[in-house]
């Protein structure tokens, strides 16, 4: 099983969805420590074909999961931030 990393926007781990929401470079550094994973920044424009299948991929898995795009009080989810910030 997966190691549970906390990761928080008041720590300035992920950003809020206001900016597009997913993790930051200190997030990414910090998950990436502590599951000795290696989680890259966003790809919304690809310079590499790596990186074109990278956005791809997340794009395809993304906007295949369940949930709402908008919460109860209409503004936008993590969901739609994250695909908007990856331009999916």
């Amino acid at each position: 099983m997966p190691k549970k990393v906390s990761l928080a926007v008041s720590r300035g781990e992920k950003l809020p969805v206001s900016k597009g929401a997913g993790l930051t470079a200190k997030g990414r550094a910090k998950y990436n420590a502590a599951t000795g994973s290696n989680l890259k920044p966003p790809a919304p424009n690809p310079k590499t074909k790596a990186d074109a299948a990278r956005k791809k991929s997340f794009c395809a898995r993304m906007s295949g999961m369940s949930g709402p795009m908008k919460d109860e009080k209409g503004r936008p989810t993590r969901k739609a931030a994250s695909l908007k910030r990856w331009k999916c």
